[in-house]
């Protein structure tokens, strides 16, 4: 299972950018998908999930500004982010909750991709 995560780069301050995340391999069901950022020297923080329904969940950061969804195949999921600002500069990484070919379910990350927002 891979996740490939894309979309990232620099920006000026109350600019947008998409992140996009796509899962692959041998992968039966993907119940929620969702995005998190790390800056050096700080823990891993959530930013926005996703159900399987469609139900979302967002950091208070992340409410008003960012949007999360998933297309028809499941197995993608996207961040609109607008309004940005420079404290959201971070390495954002996508998260899958999946049920994989072995019938085991665990939790996958993808590689991240780097958000610069300049002021």
């Amino acid at each position: 299972v891979q996740l490939q995560a894309s979309g990232g780069g620099l920006v000026q301050a109350g600019g947008s950018l998409r992140l996009s995340c796509v899962a692959s391999g041998r992968i039966l069901s993907i119940y929620n998908m969702g995005w998190a950022r790390q800056v050096p020297g700080k823990d891993r923080e959530l930013v926005a999930r996703i159900s399987g329904p469609g139900t979302t969940n967002y950091a208070d950061f992340a409410k008003g500004r960012f949007t999360i969804s998933r297309d028809s195949s499941m197995k993608a999921v996207y961040l609109e982010m607008n309004n940005l600002k420079p404290e959201d500069t971070a390495v954002y990484y996508c998260n899958a909750d999946l049920l994989g070919s072995g019938y085991s379910r665990n939790n996958y990350w993808g590689q991240g991709t780097l958000v610069t927002v300049s002021s």
